[in-house]
């Protein structure tokens, strides 16, 4: 009973800083109650019972990725008037065509995976004494079991999104770099 008062308790608290994320006129503001809303997220990361991932929140989100909200925040100048940012090679049309498919594409993939046939699971050998060793030894906690699943059977998803991230840090070096 406890547990799902502070489970409700912390999600009210995530909802109501993400809303004020979007709904505040000042973006520094806005990046604080992002931080807030790290943190209790980080917080029910805990209440889970991954200490890890709670970690990992605060570490990457609530320390790394804020300051570079901030640096960007402080980078672009918010106050020129909106008819500076206008762009005439802009093609909104394009855009928009382009989000509607990429949009029909994921409903499709979502219907298909959840309308697929269900899978048998394919028989298993009892386990012998040396494959229950290895099993006990590969998996001791929450962080080795992260660990293992991220450099083994998520190895091709991670290597995308560091080369993705670091795509974007050298275009925002680029941009900057530009402007000064």
């Amino acid at each position: 009973m406890g547990q799902a008062i502070a489970f409700y308790t912390l999600s009210a608290f995530i909802l109501g800083f993400a809303v004020l994320v979007v709904s505040t006129k000042d973006t520094v503001h806005s990046v604080l109650f992002l931080v807030l809303d790290f943190l209790f997220v980080a917080a029910l990361y805990v209440l889970l019972g991954a200490p890890f991932l709670a970690a990992i929140q605060v570490l990457v989100y609530a320390g790394g990725i804020v300051v570079l909200y901030l640096f960007v925040v402080m980078l672009v100048n918010l106050k020129r008037s909106p008819e500076a940012h206008h762009d005439p090679h802009r093609r909104a049309r394009l855009g928009f065509v382009l989000a509607a498919l990429v949009l029909i594409e994921v409903g499709a993939i979502a219907a298909y995976s959840a309308g697929g046939p269900v899978r048998p699971a394919a028989p298993q050998a009892p386990p012998t004494a040396a494959a229950t060793a290895v099993s006990a030894m590969r998996a001791v906690g929450n962080t080795e079991e992260v660990g293992w699943l991220l450099y083994t059977n998520y190895l091709i998803p991670f290597e995308v999104a560091s080369m993705l991230l670091l795509v974007a840090m050298i275009g925002a070096i680029v941009l900057a770099k530009r402007e000064l």
